[in-house]
């Protein structure tokens, strides 16, 4: 069932009827697919390239590859997508046909966490088998920590039941010692949110201390012992740990003392990820998982979304910088293949640059950066008038606010 969604958004702003749209058909193949209960059918498992002594041996170690990767990549897909799409979903503020769509696309996404989470479905997913379902059981929390409404309390009970049995079948399996640890929490803030007595505070309370003993200053954390010049502080860390504590902080006094620190810290990276956009929406190509593509802006999109923009920035400047770096992404060619699903890349189809652990899945987390839609349309957000980002104002001889590290 295809959704001219294109024709409903004229009475829309500009650059969020672009938002939406790109939003919209990103994510339309997938939820679409699962409605009907034939994504596994559906999807495409594209992976990175493997490299071999001779084709023989390169055909054999990607057909190896592949099969490891179809365990999980449908489950990426969905929790992904959805962690990013969640604020919209639950968006309260939205009007007209615009109203009209989130109400359908609502819909669609709790058809697609049934047909994810049913042993019956053909699309049922894998939450059990390795160790990669933690991670996305987890981006699947994040959009009912996201959505507690849409996703969470106008489930149907029988979904529910088993989106909570399946969630907390990731426990039969301990976390990597790194950035894996805010995934169990977060899975564990879900289920608190979802009403479930059964959930586990130890997980979120190691995840949340650890991660305090991980920081570094000027507002990063390492990932794990060690730190690694990427966006994982962005495409999980901060996030994860800001909506944890949004979600489970009230439980112990312990845990609420942290949102000043956890909040004044992770403002502090969305202002450096706001200076790293380029006059041109690039950004540096730096790191694992450049495959994300802008969900390295998570984290500046998150505080968008929360009215928590450091002092340095304005939302309209946001608004500008993060819409460049969507357009520089998406008006290169390759970014889709023909039926609409997203290809590995940076910008456009680059599959040389995706790690063993990418596939078609994996690519979704690219939603992140359109946590703002979540935000009413007469939010300055939207419709504050155009604003210079900070690197577009250094580089035209503009005056723009010096750096200053956090204290």
């Amino acid at each position: 069932m295809h959704m001219d969604s294109g024709s409903q958004l004229n009475e829309i702003l500009p650059e969020r009827k672009y938002w939406l749209e790109q939003m919209l058909a990103i994510g339309e193949p997938v939820l679409n697919a699962l409605a009907e209960r034939r994504l596994k059918e559906r999807m495409p498992i594209e992976i990175a390239i493997t490299v071999g002594e001779t084709d023989n041996e390169k055909a054999a170690a990607a057909a190896e590859l592949k099969a490891d990767r179809a365990k999980y990549t449908h489950l990426e897909a969905l929790g992904r997508l959805l962690s990013g799409m969640a604020p919209w979903l639950e968006n309260q503020h939205i009007h007209g046909n615009e109203e009209e769509l989130r109400v359908r696309y609502a819909a669609l996404a709790r058809e697609a966490m049934d047909a994810g989470t049913d042993p019956a479905s053909p699309d049922y997913m894998n939450f059990s088998d390795g160790y990669q379902p933690i991670v996305d059981a987890a981006f699947l929390a994040l959009a009912i920590l996201r959505a507690p409404v849409e996703l969470g309390e106008k489930l149907e009970q029988r979904v529910k039941s088993n989106v909570i049995t399946a969630l907390k079948q990731t426990r039969s399996r301990k976390p990597v010692f790194s950035n894996w640890l805010l995934f169990a929490a977060t899975i564990e803030a879900a289920l608190l949110r979802l009403g479930e007595s059964d959930w586990d505070p130890m997980r979120i309370d190691y995840a949340l201390k650890q991660h305090e003993q991980w920081y570094l200053g000027d507002g990063a954390y390492s990932d794990g012992p060690e730190f690694h010049w990427d966006y994982y502080n962005s495409f999980v860390i901060q996030p994860m740990l800001v909506d944890v504590l949004a979600a489970a902080g009230d439980e112990h006094e312990e845990w609420a003392a942290m949102r000043a620190a956890v909040a004044s810290r992770s403002r502090r990276y969305a202002e450096v990820l706001e200076r790293l956009i380029g006059t041109d929406g690039t950004y540096p190509p730096i790191g694992r998982s450049l495959a994300y593509r802008f969900g390295a802006f998570q984290s500046l999109a998150q505080h968008a979304l929360n009215n928590d923009l450091p002092k340095s920035v304005t939302a309209p400047q946001v608004r500008c910088a993060l819409t460049a770096a969507i357009r520089r992404t998406l008006d290169m060619p390759g970014n889709f293949t023909s039926d609409g699903w997203l290809t590995i890349g940076l910008c456009g189809n680059q599959r040389d640059i995706g790690e063993r652990y990418i596939s078609t899945g994996s690519l979704y987390l690219c939603a992140a950066v359109f946590l703002p839609l979540g935000l009413p349309s007469d939010h300055s957000f939207w419709c504050g008038a155009d604003e210079a980002w900070t690197s577009k104002k250094a580089w035209s001889g503009q005056a723009f606010g010096i750096d200053t590290a956090l204290k």
